[in-house]
């Protein structure tokens, strides 16, 4: 329950937090699947290239993934740092993970 009071207490900048991390994840979950699609076709193409092209649409994959994370840390930072606490960022991740 305590879950629920801490996501209903939403001001406009908790809100935009919230929307950027949500936006970061729906953007990963999009590149990482051109990627996994243009891997395929491209493996249809040329079988024997197989190897080099799934490496590489791994190490992609990773940067992708990489970024949305950030971004993701970043949305929930704002969200923490909303409430007017000018602290070190580290000390707001804290907080958040508190109130959950």
């Amino acid at each position: 329950m305590q879950l629920m009071n801490v996501l209903l207490d939403v001001s406009m900048s908790h809100l935009g937090g919230a929307i950027g991390a949500g936006l970061a994840a729906i953007g990963a979950g999009i590149g990482i699947g051109q990627i996994g699609k243009g891997a395929t076709e491209s493996i249809a193409r040329q079988p024997e290239a197989a190897n080099d092209i799934r490496g590489a649409m791994i190490l992609t994959a990773a940067f992708v993934e990489g970024v949305a994370l950030l971004a993701a840390v970043a949305g929930l930072l704002a969200c923490a740092l909303a409430q007017g606490e000018r602290r070190s960022c580290f000390f707001a991740f804290v907080l958040l993970i508190k109130k959950l």
